[in-house]
């Protein structure tokens, strides 16, 4: 294993760790609202808190852009793009649906991604050139070739409203054209599921960073397809994702249009 992903999933299992020991104790949870759906508790901050100590013990001159701590040193070779609890709406309500991600750019490319969902203690790691895992068993996307029977994972645009009619729409032709739709609810775990081939497709409007490095990464190392809405790499700077097995991800495209 590369010595920074190492370090990653250290960090991740750490935060883990302050999310399991949370779950046990939900009646203490602080709950404040950043914005109207979009929550965060000091289990947030204590997992987030937990990550970047590592991070920076080891690589002090590691850029950060963190969800809850906002960016620092983002023009450094090296950024670590984290979401400590990735789906806390879900965590608040006991829910077993969401994870620790945490995503490695180096040079501006993406180069080492961990998704950890702490209930079910499922490690995902990719590299680089060097595969995608979970629990250091290769995992690989499926081999579906039909659109028509592949189950495909989204996310609704909360957080941007005034898309919601574009989003219905792609929501209507998905469920006419596709076997059928889940929403979980933790677009990083989603998109780690792609990779290991629970799905088929995933796509989602308006996500941060954070939601998606991770998760790109691990499709894209698992032999899938990432893009924006036209297919382009530019979904960490636009917030939209398509993701899917190479067969069928044209085939998104052309529905999500």
């Amino acid at each position: 294993m590369h010595p920074i992903l190492n370090i990653a999933v250290r960090a991740a299992r750490r935060a883990g760790s302050i999310i399991n020991r949370a779950a046990l104790d939900s009646g203490g949870l602080r709950v404040t609202s950043k914005r109207a759906k979009d929550f965060v508790t000091q289990v947030d901050h204590a997992a987030e808190e937990a990550i970047i100590e590592i991070v920076r013990k080891a690589y002090p001159d590691h850029g950060l852009l963190a969800e809850e701590s906002g960016a620092e040193k983002t023009d450094a070779e090296h950024v670590w793009i984290i979401d400590p609890l990735d789906g806390t709406t879900n965590f608040i309500h006991g829910f077993p649906q969401y994870c620790v991600s945490i995503g490695i750019r180096h040079r501006g490319a993406l180069a080492h991604a961990v998704v950890y969902d702490p209930t079910r203690n499922e490690l995902f790691t990719a590299s680089k050139g060097r595969g995608a895992f979970l629990n250091d068993r290769r995992i690989r996307v499926t081999t579906l070739a039909r659109f028509g029977d592949a189950l495909v994972g989204t996310g609704f645009p909360f957080k941007e409203v005034t898309r919601l009619d574009l989003y219905t729409r792609q929501l209507q032709t998905m469920m006419r054209t596709c076997a059928g739709v889940r929403r979980a609810g933790a677009a990083a775990l989603d998109l780690a599921y792609v990779a290991c081939g629970r799905l088929d497709a995933f796509w989602e409007l308006g996500l941060s960073p954070w939601d998606m490095a991770a998760g790109a990464l691990l499709i894209l190392e698992s032999g899938g397809l990432v893009g924006d809405l036209q297919g382009e790499q530019t979904f960490l700077e636009t917030g939209d994702i398509a993701a899917a097995t190479p067969k069928v991800f044209s085939a998104l495209l052309e529905a999500l249009r």
